[in-house]
């Protein structure tokens, strides 16, 4: 599911025209190079193209509402050549609604000790150009990143691919559509929320649907059908003979290739890039989806078990952002752990449910009994994670705010576990578990997760801040009573600064 070919970041450049027609031209052709060499060295799905030097109120207002209206601009990034009186920004930045970043560089990296003149001087103005466009966005409150440093430097262009990629998460939650195929799981609290609110701040809309309503589309799929997706199967995973030799084992898989073609079908006939199940609301399924959902999620799809459409927000949001990276994203649940003191490490698994985009090795497709939901014994994906660095991601909705919360951590290798069929992820978290599942604990984070081994919390930041939600980090700095602190001090500001409703 590739989405972000057709987007658009967008080179803005900041001047006015007290220095001349000559020096707007240099300006001019100096933001053109500054573009083409970003859009050359940044590593991104979205193209990166120079769109205008600004010199007035009205041209920098026009430039706002375009990129508003644009469904291929993700954001803008402002560079301020010259100086570039500030008063000429209030307007456009009060109606601008994409994203942008501050980037405060100058042409020249170096300066020419031995030439440098008042005509250089006027060209070069970034140093207080930049500081003056900074005052205007402080007055005005507005969050935007911030990036300092020549434009060839290769921590410059990394942190312009890390704001670059979280402003497609934000650009694919503003619109994203997600199926939530029955309810919520009962009596459980942190996968509820306020789907209203998550319209307002993020844009996602959530449609609830009967099972019903996928089982009609599931018992419309057709047979050659499903047999072109079984020898599909036979191509990619490994396999005991008996899962096709055997008749109820056959059945299963055939009965989970049925609900990926038919689930497939609904949710792209209604642009639905995430979706949800619950094993308690499966009527009309002979088993709780299991081989669909880890392949759908590998498609790019978003998931949610038990009815948690904001985690399925989430991991859609982090395969987007993750488009041609290594590693991959998936569903995650802190499952169990293992508590000796001198090695304490987290098994993160699910019933069924986890991305093989995360697999170290080739999957192994099986059927087994699953001792919940009272259906049919599922087919699912049997496989490890290959160890390195990672992070488990939770949106939760706090009443008064959503709070993006994540914890560091390092994958390491699985032993055999030759009685758990299910896929599987050893972590050690930072800064330990001690540490980390009591910071988790007291910001109230969710069991569901997205956990990813291709983005790094500054990703997951720029996204928190673009979005204007709490951000709360748990790494290897992490002390319990620092962490409990900005919790207290956050709650107050998140108060005063939502106001009277």
């Amino acid at each position: 599911m590739n989405h972000s070919k057709s987007y658009e970041v967008w080179l803005i450049t900041g001047s006015q025209h007290l220095y001349g027609e000559e020096t707007l031209k240099k300006v001019e052709s100096n933001s053109i190079e500054v573009a083409a060499g970003l859009a050359g060295a940044i590593k991104s799905p979205a193209k990166l193209v120079f769109k205008s030097v600004l010199t007035t109120s009205e041209a920098i207002k026009n430039i706002c509402l375009e990129a508003n209206n644009s469904e291929e601009c993700l954001g803008l990034i402002a560079w301020m050549h010259t100086f570039s009186p500030a008063k000429m920004w209030i307007t456009g930045l009060n109606i601008l609604s994409k994203p942008y970043a501050h980037l405060h560089t100058q042409f020249n990296r170096d300066i020419p000790w031995k030439e440098i003149d008042m005509d250089f001087m006027n060209l070069n103005q970034s140093a207080h150009g930049g500081r003056e466009f900074g005052f205007i966005n402080a007055r005005m409150g507005i969050d935007r990143k911030v990036i300092v440093g020549h434009w060839k430097d290769n921590e410059v262009i990394r942190e312009l691919e890390v704001w670059i990629r979280a402003a497609i998460g934000r650009q694919e939650l503003s619109h994203l559509k997600i199926a939530r195929f029955g309810d919520n799981m009962r009596d459980v609290a942190v996968t509820e929320g306020n789907k209203v609110s998550a319209e307002i701040q993020f844009g996602i809309s959530v449609h609830g649907f009967g099972v019903g309503d996928l089982a009609e589309y599931v018992n419309e799929v057709s047979e050659k059908s499903i047999d072109s997706l079984i020898n599909e199967y036979k191509d990619q995973y490994l396999y005991e003979s008996s899962a096709f030799s055997s008749s109820d084992q056959l059945k299963a898989i055939k009965e989970d290739a049925r609900i990926e073609l038919g689930m497939k079908t609904f949710l792209d006939e209604g642009n639905f890039k995430a979706f949800t199940t619950t094993f308690e609301d499966l009527h009309g399924l002979m088993q709780l989806p299991g081989l669909a959902v880890q392949r759908l999620m590998q498609q790019g799809y978003g998931f949610g078990a038990e009815g948690d459409w904001k985690t399925a927000a989430l991991v859609r949001s982090l395969k987007a952002m993750s488009e041609e990276l290594p590693g991959g994203s998936s569903f995650m649940e802190d499952y169990t752990y293992h508590l000796d003191p001198a090695n304490m490490k987290v098994l993160g698994a699910h019933m069924l449910e986890i991305c093989p985009s995360i697999a170290s090795e080739k999957p192994s497709l099986e059927v087994h009994p699953l001792s919940i939901g009272g259906k049919d014994d599922p087919a699912r994906l049997v496989f490890k994670a290959p160890p390195g660095e990672a992070l488990n991601v939770s949106l939760m909705d706090m009443g008064n705010r959503f709070r993006l919360l994540i914890n560091k951590v390092e994958v390491v290798d699985t032993p055999d576990l030759p009685k758990l069929p299910v896929a599987r992820v050893l972590w050690e978290p930072k800064p330990n578990l001690k540490v980390a599942a009591g910071a988790w604990i007291l910001a109230g984070g969710a069991h569901h997760t997205a956990f990813t081994q291709s983005l790094s919390t500054n990703h997951m930041l720029d996204l928190a801040e673009m979005l204007g939600i709490e951000c709360l980090l748990i790494d290897e700095n992490t002390r319990l009573y620092d962490f409990k602190k900005e919790i207290r001090l956050n709650e107050v500001y998140y108060h005063i600064a939502n106001g009277i409703r």
